[in-house]
């Protein structure tokens, strides 16, 4: 099939977010003016830059997330994993202005070093971050969307030492959580290994884990 969104995909649900998936959950945590502390979580993220490192998340209206860190110049990246879904899904819901999601999902904060928002304490790895760029997002047309996005340059780097192995972050081991289509998810817990044909020496592709 092919269709332009414009016109509608007439099926039951929206392939979109299905086709483009999995996606990194951008658990976000951040301070609201007051220094309330707020997490939640974005579908719509990613890294965007290595050197210096970024990442971006777009948030659909002007949520409490994207607000503080406009606001404040500031939020951290906490790295969802399976064991911490429950905590993320309740994340997730439409609390109140001020009232603490870290506390509604029985989450302890732990403190940052560069930024003052908190990180999630049992999260594998976290980044603190400083806004860099943030603007509301325009169709084709130059229409005004309901959409912003927030870049991140990464100033400070967390890491539980249980996931460090040979000098390397075990991903599989800290079992990422991605959001896919509708209302799926899907856990890494298998890689694979292949060399790029830069990398010099023989590439294998597909080569399969040591």
């Amino acid at each position: 099939m092919f269709y332009e969104p414009r016109h509608g995909h007439g099926l039951p649900h929206d392939p979109f977010k299905a086709i483009i998936a999995p996606r990194p959950i951008g658990w976000i945590s951040s301070l609201d003016a007051q220094g309330r502390p707020n997490l939640a979580p974005y579908s719509f993220f990613n890294a965007v830059h290595s050197s210096p490192p970024m990442l971006a998340f777009t948030s659909e209206t002007m949520k409490h997330s994207a607000a503080n860190a406009i606001e404040s110049g500031e939020f951290v990246f906490n790295l969802c994993t399976r064991p911490l879904f429950d905590a993320m899904n309740v994340s997730s819901g439409a609390l109140a202005e001020g009232e603490s999601e870290f506390a509604a999902a029985g989450l302890e904060t732990a403190p940052c070093r560069v930024v003052r928002a908190p990180r999630v304490a049992a999260a594998p790895a976290a980044l603190e971050c400083k806004v860099v760029h943030s603007m509301r997002l325009h169709d084709v047309d130059g229409r005004p969307l309901q959409g912003w996005i927030i870049i991140g340059q990464v100033v400070g780097v967390h890491i539980d030492e249980a996931y460090l192995r040979d000098g390397r972050f075990d991903t599989a081991a800290a079992q990422p959580l991605a959001r896919c289509g509708y209302r799926d998810y899907a856990t890494v817990t298998e890689l694979f290994e292949a060399l790029r044909p830069t990398d010099g020496g023989a590439f294998t592709a597909g080569q399969k884990d040591r």
